[in-house]
């Protein structure tokens, strides 16, 4: 060991040789070499020791001042305190009697544990150090025994323990301890919530079995108490919350407990007693506690968010299911849709065309004789070729998604007016702008091209104009295409009669959700607008 104060000494079954210290902590000598133990966490609690016992079971038992009694079994440390039995932290000395139990002396009285109690230390199935006190009631000058100095208790020749206190020796006869056996009852007193009393004990007061607490942050008190007239102020209580914490805990001395924000659900408080000897009463004190839980917690109201929830995934999946169907079906009829126009344009162009082109074969060789009528119908088939190569080309070019674009419909539209009003010998002007590369629906395209070169047709077949002016600019959401000559104008009753394919315009127009107006004057030309919806901002 090292330099500091010996304060015991004990030597255990195996020829083990224990040495306690002054602030040195535990050495024992075995097979000829020391060990050396400190204080830890879960180990020696402190680093100061006061007294020794080994006990024939192979248990070491360490009183230290201030820090409890130690208990060492096979590797397994168990401490007791106040708060698990010692009636003080400070163990002056510990005395075995040969029949089995063990005298502890404290700062605050002279504790006789008994051997069943010790059995069970030694098991490891002890939570609490239980046993007789003895103090000032029962004979002792003074609860607090001496500490410093050993050995501080032994037995005389006749049988009577002698113990040391700071106030003078005493003496106890063992033979006339008599235990009290009887188990004292327990029962709740008062319960308190939130300072307000709603449970007090009295004569004709009936036990109660159930509180309800309402919702909300309360707090809740529960005062306990015992019959037992020899030695009440050395009941022992322990109480626990089944629910919140099932485990028994001390109430160290106190006949109350609080509960600060107990969470919403149902629990049992339950509380016992022991008496000066340990001895607990069989059926502990109970009170069933129900702690309301708010509006937003209840069954019903957890129940209908569930269902509401349920319901709105439910409708929310239905209608993008529905969405999705009706998405499809529009994308199926605008196919069946694209699919009838296209057959429509390929028998009354490419159709028409072909069988014009087969009659006139027919003719040419009839009139093949004729040479005169043989140029005619081979200038009328050439034509006819020309127009069903163009016609054609409209068609493959309306069928290619890649021209799904206003910039694709208007640079078309703008190379088809450049070509044809070439042909006839007019001169034109293009005033287009910058255009996004937007997507353009196909039969916004398609009409809008079919209606604009309706519009141009009409210049070239009855305007006589020496000029067209096609012009485009975008609005919100909106475009405008303008085709404006300087021909003769229409007749006051074109519109009326529905002439120079004024209806056919209209018509497509309407059929995309667009607009088409017509300005005109006789002598001063006409201007034709389209209006039509592209879904792009104006810059």
């Amino acid at each position: 060991p090292g330099p500091e104060p010996i304060r015991a000494i004990a030597e255990d079954e195996e020829g083990t040789l224990w040495v306690g210290t002054a602030g040195g902590g535990l050495f024992f000598l075995r097979e000829g070499r020391w060990t050396h133990w400190r204080k830890s966490a879960d180990g020696l609690p402190s680093d100061e020791v006061s007294c020794l016992w080994a006990d024939p079971h192979g248990t070491l038992w360490i009183g230290t001042p201030g820090h409890g009694l130690a208990v060492h079994q096979k590797g397994r440390w168990t401490r007791f305190t106040t708060q698990t039995g010692l009636p003080g932290n400070s163990i002056g000395y510990l005395y075995a009697e040969p029949e089995g139990a063990l005298w502890i002396g404290s700062n605050a009285g002279l504790m006789r544990v008994p051997p069943d109690t010790l059995e069970a230390v030694r098991s490891g199935t002890a939570r609490r150090l239980t046993g007789r006190v003895y103090g000032r009631a029962d004979g002792l000058p003074t609860e607090e025994c001496t500490q410093g100095s050993q050995p501080a208790a032994t037995r005389s020749p006749d049988g009577r323990l002698w113990f040391v206190t700071v106030q003078g020796a005493v003496s106890v006869d063992p033979d006339n301890l008599q235990p009290n056996r009887i188990p004292p009852p327990v029962w709740i007193e008062s319960v308190w919530m939130d300072n307000q009393a709603i449970y007090l004990r009295g004569l004709r007061a009936a036990e109660p079995t159930a509180f309800t607490i309402p919702p909300g942050p309360h707090r809740l008190e529960i005062s306990f108490t015992s019959l037992n007239l020899s030695a009440p102020e050395r009941a022992a209580f322990e109480y626990r919350l089944a629910g919140y914490d099932d485990r028994w805990t001390s109430a160290n001395g106190t006949r109350l407990v609080r509960y600060p924000r107990l969470p919403p659900g149902r629990y049992r408080f339950e509380v016992r007693a022991a008496n000066e000897d340990g001895v607990w009463s069989p059926v502990p004190a109970g009170l069933d506690i129900i702690v309301q839980p708010p509006f937003w917690r209840t069954t019903w109201f957890l129940t209908l968010t569930t269902l509401a929830l349920v319901g709105a995934i439910a409708g929310t999946v239905h209608w993008l299911s529905t969405a999705r169907l009706r998405r499809q079906l529009r994308l199926q009829q605008a196919l069946e849709k694209e699919r009838a126009r296209i057959a429509r344009d390929l028998h009354d162009q490419l159709g028409a065309n072909l069988v014009q082109v087969a009659l006139l074969g027919e003719m040419l060789e009839t009139d093949k004789d004729q040479p005169r009528e043989v140029e005619e119908h081979a200038r009328q088939i050439t034509e006819t070729a020309r127009e069903t190569t163009r016609a054609l080309d409209e068609i493959v070019w309306a069928t290619n998604p890649a021209h799904d674009s206003l910039e694709g419909l208007i640079n078309y539209l703008c190379k088809y007016a450049q070509e044809y009003l070439s042909v006839a010998g007019l001169k034109y002007r293009l005033e287009v702008p910058p255009l996004p590369d937007r997507p353009l629906a196909p039969e916004v395209r398609h009409n809008v091209y079919l209606a604009a070169k309706e519009a141009i047709h009409n210049v070239v077949k009855h305007a006589r104009a020496q000029s067209v002016h096609l012009r485009v600019r975008l609005e919100d959401g909106r475009a405008v295409l303008e085709i404006q000559d300087d021909g003769c104008g229409l007749p006051p009753d074109a519109s009326s009669r529905g002439r120079h394919g004024l209806g056919n315009m209209q018509k497509r127009m309407q059929d995309i959700g667009g607009t088409v107006r017509i300005e005109s004057a006789t002598g001063r030309g006409t201007l034709v607008r389209f209006i039509f919806p592209t879904g792009i901002a104006a810059p």
